[in-house]
């Protein structure tokens, strides 16, 4: 049983349920991504270097689960959150540079709705977070970062305050 109470087998399952979507996500919006010509400037990289960067992670950790290539996984799924949250914000701000060049007075709640439904998609970066997160689900307990206590003998008891 897993400590939550789950038989391991099922746990197991999700698990490998969890990083098939993370492949799945990542090679889709990598797709889209390409298909919109998402490459103009550095910025419009990013995405694509961090999802390709997914993939590498994704199977290093699928074909060998250690903490180093779980916690590897750990920080290219943050990175994904981030990238994510830094890509809504500059493509509403790009919105609501476009919307004042077309209308110069438009303010408050008129620019910000303009901004939302504009020409690039204000919501759509909040996919990379989406998929972080799913990532970072994955590695909830995973079973490569808990650490083993120290074994120890029938009838002797070891007190972790008794140091040598």
């Amino acid at each position: 049983m897993a400590a939550d109470g789950a038989p391991l087998d099922v746990v197991a399952a999700l698990r490998r349920v969890l990083l098939a979507l993370v492949a799945f996500g990542a090679a889709g919006l990598i797709a889209e991504l390409v298909l919109l010509e998402h490459y103009e400037s550095a910025w419009q990289y990013t995405p694509l270097v961090l999802l390709g960067l997914t993939l590498v992670a994704v199977a290093l950790v699928a074909r060998r689960p250690s903490p180093a290539s779980v916690r590897f996984f750990q920080a290219v799924m943050v990175l994904c959150v981030a990238a994510g949250l830094v890509g809504v914000f500059l493509h509403y701000d790009g919105n609501v540079e476009f919307e004042l060049e077309r209308e110069p007075l438009l303010r408050g709640l008129g620019l910000f709705w303009e901004a939302m439904r504009g020409a690039t998609p204000a919501l759509a970066p909040g996919a990379m977070s989406q998929l972080g997160l799913l990532g970072l689900v994955y590695t909830y307990r995973h079973p490569a970062l808990r650490r083993v206590p120290p074994a120890q003998s029938p009838g002797i008891t070891i007190d972790p305050s008794e140091r040598p």
